[in-house]
């Protein structure tokens, strides 16, 4: 069978907020039979340390508590995990780092932050940032997260052009055997629905040729309410969005509609990375 991703690579830093990233990661690792990657990241300061080394040997000691523990998790869940502790001063960039050594086509990642008036709160900054520069897709998860079981639901820009993300979408559905909605939410002007409708027909096409059950619809609104309103609505339990184009493109999308989605949604966002 094929698989939608095939090097899954695990961030984690295996505290409480990272329990939905690693449950959805050891369900996919044990649905698809594949092995695990992790990554437990460091944020590393060799000038600080050099005058403080107690703090460094106890952040050492914490990482290896930390390895230790989920090595022991994975092995009772079934799974074949390789774990890797990287160093630096960023933690953000020895994630993207790593992703890109192992090859890996997606990245597991805890959404991190508590809920707020503002969606920037809701969503870590290490976890935007990895976001916003990842070289693969990038599966974001809440604490609470669990592997999906009844639909797939995929956000599209009316404007959009790229299928990259229904295609994604569609291979997880398909993989799943679960049916996939297309939504594309627009302002009530007629020229924007019918861009929007456009859109939609171009999406359903490259959806069908996964052989997907797929339905098409249509929301005027406020995007980031909408796709969270209609995720909770239908029952899906994956949502899927686009990040398009490189890194300054990619750091304003997040400063807009998707940050606001994978904050606020209370389920997975799969971001799919167009390139």
């Amino acid at each position: 069978m094929t698989h939608p991703f095939n090097r899954l690579l695990l961030a984690t830093e295996h505290t409480a907020q990272d329990a939905g990233a690693e449950a959805l990661a050891f369900a996919m690792a044990l649905r698809c039979g594949l092995p695990l990657r992790a990554v437990l990241p460091i944020a590393s300061n060799p000038e600080y340390e050099a005058l403080a080394p107690q703090l460094a040997a106890h952040a050492e000691a914490q990482a290896g508590e930390r390895i230790a523990a989920l090595r022991e998790d994975a092995r009772r869940a079934g799974i074949a995990i390789e774990m890797n502790v990287r160093r630096g001063p960023e933690a953000w960039r020895e994630i993207v780092d790593e992703a890109a050594a192992c090859g890996a086509d997606l990245i597991v990642i805890r959404r991190r932050g508590q809920r707020g008036l503002l969606a920037k709160l809701l969503l870590g900054e290490m976890v935007r940032t990895v976001v916003a520069h990842a070289p693969c897709n990038v599966l974001v998860a809440p604490r609470e997260a669990r592997m999906w079981s009844q639909r797939v639901l995929v956000a599209l820009d009316p404007d959009a052009v790229d299928m990259t993300p229904v295609t994604c979408a569609a291979a997880v559905a398909a993989q799943c055997a679960l049916p996939l909605f297309l939504l594309c939410v627009t302002p009530p002007a007629v020229d924007s629905m019918q861009a929007a409708e456009r859109t939609l027909q171009r999406g359903w096409s490259a959806a069908r040729a996964s052989g997907v059950a797929v339905n098409a619809l249509t929301r005027v609104g406020r995007p980031h309410e909408q796709i969270v309103a209609a995720a909770k609505e239908l029952g899906a339990d994956l949502i899927v969005i686009g990040r398009h184009g490189g890194d300054a493109s990619a750091h304003a999308w997040l400063g807009g509609v998707a940050q606001k989605v994978i904050g606020l949604a209370d389920r997975p966002v799969l971001v799919s990375v167009t390139p």
